[in-house]
């Protein structure tokens, strides 16, 4: 039987553009910020028309993340780019709102894949309904999402299913863990740009195309993209760790560990564990008492005094050093960039992703 549906509070649009507020500044910025604003009101309003089903079931379990929340990141980098060109118009609204529902049915999936009881501060929809359920539910949204697409061309429809396929491999790379020989964070480098990197990239990328911006800002703002979704999963893995706890991040601490996700600061502790016996015992601790505990329920007092533990140690510091290097050459990527507030907006966008750990 599926548990009861929680109640999930539908938030404010100021609320959801707060991550606006930090990356426009005032003056100068005030009619770009304005112009992006609007076009979110208009994603929020296509995102709730085109996420219902003639299906009762359908209808609630396809909306239940779009109304937890989120800061609607992907759509707002879209609706940024496209002023590189003409700027907000009803092709580059759908686009955005396409790479949202995309985005928005990875997350069924990978909280499948992932066993995951909290997603957006709410539990998730395989805890509330069960796998099957979370699982066809992603599959109508990426139907419902390439639906939108097919309507904006065939350029379009490619570079959905370019980027449907790198997710798809993004998550078979990511379960199946390195090969033999392969770095292993190499390998969860290349996981996280598929995952990660190819949505965030391919959101800029509409915003160039359906703005009929020049077509030289193009490769810029996909390597943009590419660089600044790793630098968002690295900042994740920080979170991961966070002892705000679910209030917070809208996680349990430890909740990507606890599922057997094998993060950045996990891996450069392995790195360590062969010359460093004080790492090694933090693994061992790890490995027994919270890497692949999601089935136990709760999380015991063990493995949160190990999750603190890795927490303060100098991995996680170093995995904050690499987060801020790869958002570096994301801004380094913008340099082709006229000179102006949209190339500011993308640098203080970059900024921002890298201090949601603070």
């Amino acid at each position: 039987m599926p548990r009861s549906v929680p109640a999930v509070r539908r938030p404010s649009l100021t609320s959801q553009l707060g991550f606006t507020e930090r990356i426009f500044l005032r003056g100068d910025d005030r009619e770009l910020a304005n112009a992006v604003d609007a076009g979110l009101a208009q994603v929020e309003e296509s995102l709730h028309q085109e996420m219902h089903f003639a299906d009762n079931l359908a209808d609630v379990t396809a909306r239940y993340l779009l109304e937890a929340g989120g800061k609607r990141v992907r759509p707002m980098l879209t609706l940024l780019a496209a002023q590189l060109g003409g700027g907000t118009n009803a092709d580059v609204i759908q686009a955005a709102s396409a790479v949202e529902i995309t985005h928005l049915a990875s997350l069924y999936h990978d909280d499948v894949m992932d066993d995951s009881q909290m997603r957006r501060g709410v539990p998730s929809a395989q805890f509330v309904w069960g796998n099957s359920v979370a699982v066809l539910t992603g599959d109508l949204l990426f139907a419902r999402a390439s639906k939108l697409v097919s309507a904006l061309g065939e350029r379009a429809i490619q570079l959905q299913a370019d980027t449907f396929e790198r997710l798809c491999l993004g998550q078979l790379h990511e379960t199946i863990g390195p090969q033999e020989g392969e770095d292993p964070i190499e390998h969860y480098i290349g996981v996280l740009e598929d995952k990660t990197g190819s949505l965030i990239a391919v959101a800029a990328q509409m915003g160039v195309l359906f703005s009929n911006a020049p077509a030289e800002f193009d490769q810029p703002v996909v390597v943009f993209g590419e660089k600044i979704g790793v630098a968002f999963q690295l900042i994740d893995d920080v979170i991961d760790l966070s002892s705000e706890g679910v209030a917070q991040t809208g996680k349990t601490p430890g909740n990507d560990l606890r599922a057997g996700v094998a993060t950045l600061p996990v891996l450069r502790l392995r790195e360590r564990a062969s010359t460093d016996p004080e790492a090694a015992a933090l693994l061992d601790r790890l490995e027994r008492d919270v890497i692949g505990s999601a089935e136990d329920g709760e999380v015991t007092p063990a493995a949160m005094d190990a999750i603190a533990a890795l927490r303060e140690h100098d991995v996680t510091r170093q995995t904050l050093e690499e987060a801020h290097r790869w958002a570096r050459e994301a801004v380094e990527a913008l340099a082709p960039l006229p000179d102006g507030p949209v190339k500011k907006a993308l640098i203080r966008f970059a900024d921002t992703i890298v201090e949601r750990s603070s």
